[in-house]
């Protein structure tokens, strides 16, 4: 998307009061043209133009060779002018994200940190839409590595501030959660629970940290944060399938009742082509974890890829169709079906799989091909 234009000029006498704040008439001040206009139409600047030069400036470094005590000056300019600004942008922000529309949301939270630096709230904030961001890629089978360490950094930078929100650790714990680093996820959710002990006054919810206390205790019943689980997962996730199989064994003779080891195990083998040693251990996997419902759907799409390449198609349907009737908008779930579909002999069942993806992730490359294929 186009830019706009910034000019700067000096106060115009017909501003100067109409804002609570004391101009200084030695700096001049932005104002942002609308898109593909170079020159300013005199009758139509207004305090917006001027407040939107202002955000682009503090928000964009380098966008304009400014004296570097202009830059305070704009931040105060603009916190007199909209004092709400906080609470508006955060809403705005959380509602694009909400939405799916990451970008627009990371956009204004740059804005926000911009105008308070280092903000636990806008860190926090941040970190969420990141995080959020991840999890719609890695859903619909795209790489998030980048917004995954995007994310980290900012979780890092929320927790290294004072004073410290109680929420950055409840929210970071699901994060290393999410990312395997159980060890870690342990150590936010013990950090939580003795927050909500000192802070009993403060209205952290008494169900949160009952539900940080069972995590916490999850995990360490099950040596979750047996740090050869996650060096096993780091491992496959880079490709490196033989050294994840080796640590993730090790883990299993370890803790051999744990549904995730189980669950690595067969991920490993069905990168390497052991269909019928990766249909096991998902198997193992499911029974594990299914009394508590965990990771049901990811176990049985993966059960079905592997029941796809040892040549059991029935097998292979009903639990893509089981796996979909828990999380009907997982594009890779319906991606496996269009591929199922594809192997069956059905190519216009296969190609109403695609454009059902496609509506919901018009770049997964999966459906793309497929698609481009049948045409």
């Amino acid at each position: 998307m186009e830019k706009s234009s910034i000019i700067f000029l000096e106060v115009p006498n017909s501003l100067k009061d109409e804002i609570n704040f004391k101009i200084d008439p030695s700096v001049l001040l932005p104002v942002e043209l609308k898109p593909g206009e170079e020159k300013l139409d005199p009758e139509k600047l207004s305090w917006e133009m001027i407040l939107s030069g202002m955000l682009r400036i503090i928000s964009e470094p380098g966008i304009t060779d400014v004296p570097a005590g202009w830059i305070d000056y704009y931040r105060g300019f603009v916190l007199a002018a909209k004092p709400e600004i906080f609470h508006e942008f955060s809403a705005a922000a959380i509602v694009k994200a909400r939405n799916g529309e990451f970008g627009m949301a990371l956009e204004i939270s740059a804005v926000l940190e911009a105008l308070f630096p280092f903000s636990p709230g806008v860190l926090l904030n941040k970190a969420l839409f990141l995080e959020d961001k991840a999890a719609a890629l890695e859903k619909n089978g795209h790489s998030a590595e980048k917004e995954n360490q995007e994310a980290l950094e900012a979780y890092e930078a929320a927790m290294s501030q004072k004073p410290l929100l109680p929420d950055t650790l409840f929210n970071a714990g699901f994060f290393f959660l999410r990312r395997k680093d159980f060890k870690r996820a342990e150590e936010c959710f013990s950090a939580y629970i003795s927050a909500g002990e000192d802070l009993e006054e403060a209205g952290i919810p008494e169900e949160k940290i009952e539900q940080a206390k069972n995590i916490s205790r999850d995990i360490k019943n099950q040596g979750l944060d047996d740090p050869v689980l996650k060096e096993a997962h780091d491992c496959i996730s880079r490709g490196s399938d033989e050294a994840g199989l080796l640590k993730i064994r090790e883990f299993i003779e370890r803790h051999p009742k744990v549904w995730n080891g189980w669950f690595i195990l067969g991920w490993a083998l069905r990168k390497l082509g052991r269909y019928g040693d990766g249909l096991e251990a998902f198997r193992k996997a499911m029974e594990l974890g299914r009394p508590s419902g965990a990771g049901g759907g990811d176990i049985r799409n993966e059960i079905a890829i592997c029941l796809m390449e040892t040549g059991d198609f029935s097998g292979a349907r009903k639990e893509l169709e089981h796996a979909l009737r828990e999380d009907p908008e997982n594009t890779k779930i319906i991606s496996n079906l269009g591929v199922l579909a594809q192997k069956s002999g059905n190519p216009e069942e296969a190609a109403a799989f695609f454009r059902t993806v496609l509506e919901l992730d018009p770049d997964d490359p999966l459906a793309n091909f497929y698609h481009e294929r049948g045409n």
